[in-house]
């Protein structure tokens, strides 16, 4: 596996345990790990990366995707470990190519939404974040499919969206979303 990561990358993410990550407690049985990939079968719940301590703030991370047909999920970035419900800290990078919400794979779910997906369902691919200052570029595939520079100024609301530091978290979002997040790699840039 370790073939698959590129230089500079660091792999949060052994394919086997769930090292260094932390499921949320509002539904236990929902993540499952299956062909060296995160799956979700399950009721909402969230994966949130522990594994190491320092909070990322710059950075380019990469996770590899695939979701079954009218699967919805999210990797969140900037959050914080959260017991139950939806994180509040951080942005949310939707992983939705045929759910019935309309805010389809890569938008920056309520800050900058995106109504056709790039992705299809049933085949990898990579959904790849970077953040650089008050900048956020989301790529699909190595495409840039946005980029957002957060207003001088921005205030945070009712769910924090402001960007500051954190760690990642990946979404399980109901029970008939069955998404795999895999290959989950960052570097932390400058």
């Amino acid at each position: 596996m370790a073939a698959d990561v590129e230089p500079g990358f660091t792999l949060l993410c052994d394919g086997t345990t769930f090292d260094g990550w932390k499921a949320s407690t509002d539904h236990t049985d929902t993540w499952k790990i299956e062909d060296g990939a995160f799956v979700t079968r399950g009721q909402t719940a969230h994966l949130f990366y522990v594994g190491d301590p320092v909070p990322f703030t710059n950075f380019d991370l990469k996770v590899d995707v695939m979701t079954d047909h009218g699967a919805n999920g999210g990797i969140y970035f900037h959050t914080k470990y959260q017991e139950k419900g939806f994180p509040k800290f951080g942005f949310e990078c939707q992983v939705d190519n045929t759910h019935s919400d309309w805010k389809k794979t890569g938008s920056l779910y309520d800050v900058v939404n995106i109504a056709k997906s790039p992705a299809q369902d049933n085949k990898w691919w990579t959904e790849e974040v970077i953040v650089q200052g008050r900048k956020i570029t989301v790529k699909i595939d190595g495409q840039i499919l946005l980029e957002y520079t957060e207003p001088l100024g921005a205030q945070p609301g009712d769910y924090t969206r402001k960007l500051a530091s954190g760690t990642f978290a990946l979404q399980a979002h109901d029970p008939k979303s069955v998404v795999r997040y895999k290959n989950i790699r960052v570097k932390r840039l400058p």
